[in-house]
């Protein structure tokens, strides 16, 4: 997946791509927190499609550089939510499942209009960037959504002691990058991109 190699073309497609990915996460984020009765993004002006909002300065240079980066997180209080727990589960996996759709969409647009060409290359690379950050924001690891659904899935007692890791988050997060934990992520990653391809073939 996201073999772009050093292809300048698809390295410009790829910009636009993840700019558009990570302010569609981050919205539906604060559209879901607004929806369990947060209005703390709404606020914050951060209830929007306009990337400019979303934008983390260090992250976006990292986007450029080496093509991995992140967006600024839209600010959400839990506590003003109807349901505490309910809510922090639907808000922490509203991000990573409007990147599972974008994918489909996008799988669904590459089969009807079919060939290649710069808009096929462009639905390819937005297809497998949003699989990846789907399922890699989906990693328990702090500060990840994943990490905040299994709060909100743990009885209390085990959230608290759960939350005991967040310091050696950036550790664990190296090393699952770093080592061949990777490669499991990337199996991970490959069976969930084919299984969305076999949906949107049942669909076409």
């Amino acid at each position: 997946m996201l073999r772009m190699a050093m292809d300048p073309i698809l390295l410009l497609l790829f910009l636009p791509a993840i700019l558009l990915a990570i302010t569609v996460h981050e919205y539906s984020h604060g559209r879901m927190a607004l929806a369990m009765g947060d209005r703390t993004a709404l606020v914050h002006g951060r209830l929007t499609l306009n990337p400019l909002a979303h934008l983390d300065p260090l992250g976006t240079l990292m986007i450029a550089l080496v093509m991995f980066g992140w967006a600024k997180p839209v600010p959400i209080n839990p506590y003003n939510f109807s349901d505490f727990r309910r809510g922090l589960l639907y808000v922490s996996l509203a991000g990573p499942f409007s990147n599972f759709a974008l994918a489909l969409v996008s799988l669904f647009l590459m089969g009807i209009l079919g060939g290649a060409g710069l808009v096929n290359d462009f639905l390819l690379i937005f297809s497998q960037l949003n699989t990846a950050l789907g399922v890699f924001n989906l990693l328990p690891v702090p500060p990840l959504d994943g990490s905040k659904v299994l709060i909100a899935l743990l009885p209390p007692s085990m959230a608290r002691t759960y939350r005991q890791v967040e310091p050696y988050a950036p550790l664990v997060l190296i090393l699952i990058l770093l080592t061949p934990l990777r490669g499991i992520l990337g199996i991970i990653l490959e069976l969930v991109y084919s299984t969305m391809i076999v949906l949107v073939n049942i669909l076409i």
